[in-house]
């Protein structure tokens, strides 16, 4: 191994016991950020826009754990060079060092709840660790003392004497009080690694896991006020759901809930100090606590939600049924009502605590639909990854506008404002595009003769769902199914057609027609920028 490519290992093992200690630091405490996550999330927040949305189309839910992998490598691979440096100037090598702390200090402290001086300590603290090891590596490797001799001494050979530049190397190493062979540098340099990754996989589990893994949340009680004034409501009915193998559940349990945000790692926020504030464009600006908020009359509400990345046929769809304040009813505290909507106070800006934004018409807010200040989903707190202790749910739009998880802020302004994706090119409004997917038949099923049950699920967000109409023979000719009992407008509708299957290959394809009478199109999009659109489509043989 020579000598470049052994201070390369050198610095790169000292960073992983740098980012294994701050991990193990983070899963003890919270408030003391991952270093390794909070840069990776300010990466996502300086990405231009049109790359940004280029990486969503193309790595789809792999986007971030592919941006993650990327800031490791990228992070070990300067700990490789700083440690090579080192071999010519320590002074640089410790100015690079320096500059890695005030990284790691700068995104931390963006971090919500991050307390100041722990993190402060944890970080000087593992990077010097890491600097001590990538010392100790280089040293047991002889790279310092070979360094430091064939800078002092002139070669024999320039002189016509025996070479002793092996001896004086042994020597200069031993005053050093190490005396470890070359041939065990690997042996070291596994240990070193091998035990940051251990305390960083220890710290990951301390810390609840990976950053996409949906919390348990708390049953949710309110107080007996809000309680005795609360809109629930009935069990669904058997009608509304469809019992073929393959349909899924009419309300999506909490932990299968489709999940996708900027967000790496969630924040985790104190409800008790948390506080909502009203602000803009409001006669009556207002700040609500989270008892505040949950004293106000309540109610239950089914509501589909879709992400705007969802392909045709995707997963990134769920219906819950969610508990929370009529946004109407939070805005009528601050003042706001229709017909007080002016220029200045056309859009309503949602801001999560990191800063994250989503804007609509807020007129929508007032339009009749049961928009919430959410706290509760399926009868339970909100998951701390769905926007613990209070977000945002507006039927009838993409949650990229709408859907503000964390939510600390409702501001009212003018449309001329960009939030967090306008600004990274996708549309400005955002409604749900009529859709249907096939669930119980898979792509290249192989399908028995006799009675196949086609079923799954269509959804139009605030307009319902009349009519669902599925084709056996790529869409020449199209046969009604049976639909269950929708939950509300808001809600998808779960339908089965019972096909009479004959051997052969078939083409089989969904469409659905919304309660104002539009049937979905078949012309085919992208999800960039208004939402995917089409028919989905499923190839089968029946033998």
């Amino acid at each position: 191994m020579n000598t470049k490519l052994r201070s390369f290992v050198a610095g790169a093992v000292g960073m992983v016991v740098a980012f294994g200690i701050v991990e193990l630091v983070h899963g003890l405490y919270q408030p003391v950020p991952s270093v390794l996550l909070a840069v990776a999330q300010r990466v996502i927040e300086f990405t231009p826009g049109e790359f940004a949305t280029r990486a969503v189309e193309t790595l789809g839910k792999a986007d971030i754990p592919v941006l993650i992998t990327v800031t490791t490598l990228l992070t070990l691979a300067l700990a490789g060079f700083l440690a090579y440096l080192s071999l010519r100037s320590r002074l640089l090598a410790l100015a690079g060092v320096v500059v890695l702390a005030v990284v790691a200090l700068a995104a931390s402290f963006t971090e919500p709840s991050v307390v100041p001086v722990p993190t402060i300590l944890t970080i000087v603290g593992a990077l010097y660790a890491g600097s001590v090891v990538a010392r100790f590596l280089l040293s047991a490797s002889e790279l310092r003392a070979s360094e430091s001799v064939s800078q002092q001494e002139p070669t024999a050979e320039a002189e016509g004497e025996p070479s002793t530049v092996g001896v004086r190397s042994k020597e200069a190493h031993s005053t050093r009080g190490i005396a470890v062979p070359r041939r065990n540098f690997l042996l070291l340099s596994g240990g070193a690694a091998v035990a940051g990754l251990a305390a960083g996989g220890a710290g990951r589990l301390l810390g609840g896991g990976s950053a996409q893994q949906t919390s348990t949340a708390a049953p949710l009680e309110l107080p007996g006020s809000a309680a005795s004034v609360a809109e629930t409501l009935p069990t669904p009915p058997p009608e509304a759901s469809i019992d073929v193998p393959g349909m899924p559940p009419v309300i999506t349990p909490a932990e299968d809930f489709y999940l996708i945000d900027t967000v790496i790692t969630p924040p985790r926020i104190d409800a008790e100090s948390w506080t909502l504030k009203v602000m803009g464009e409001v006669d009556n600006p207002i700040e609500l606590s989270y008892n505040d908020l949950i004293s106000l009359p309540t109610r239950e509400s089914d509501v589909t939600l879709s992400c705007i990345s969802n392909e045709v046929g995707g997963s990134l769809v769920s219906n819950g049924r969610w508990t929370g304040v009529l946004l109407s009813d939070v805005l009528a505290e601050a003042g706001v009502s229709r017909d007080k909507i002016s220029q200045a106070s056309e859009q309503l800006v949602g801001r999560s605590v990191d800063g994250w934004t989503a804007g609509f018409q807020t007129d929508i807010a007032l339009d009749g639909r049961e928009a919430l200040v959410a706290f509760g989903l399926n009868g339970s707190e909100l998951p701390l990854d769905h926007g613990y202790p209070v977000r945002l749910v507006v039927p009838g739009l993409y949650g990229y506008v709408s859907a503000t998880k964390w939510l600390t802020e409702i501001e009212l302004t003018d449309w001329d404002f960009d939030a967090y994706w306008i600004q990274r090119s996708w549309a400005k409004e955002g409604p749900i595009q009529t859709q249907s997917r096939i669930d119980t038949v898979g792509d290249d099923d192989n399908l028995s003769a006799g009675t196949v049950q086609i079923g799954g699920v269509a959804w139009a967000p605030h307009r319902g769902i009349d009519r669902v109409e599925v084709s056996t023979d790529n869409g020449e000719t199209w046969n009604d199914a049976q639909l269950a009992t929708q939950l509300a407008l808001d809600t998808w509708r779960l339908y089965v057609y019972d096909w009479e299957a004959e051997p052969g290959e078939y083409t089989l394809k969904v469409r659905a027609t919304d309660g104002e009478g539009e049937t979905q199109t078949e012309e085919e999009a992208a999800p960039h920028p208004s939402g995917a659109t089409g028919y989905h489509t499923v190839k089968a043989t029946v033998s």
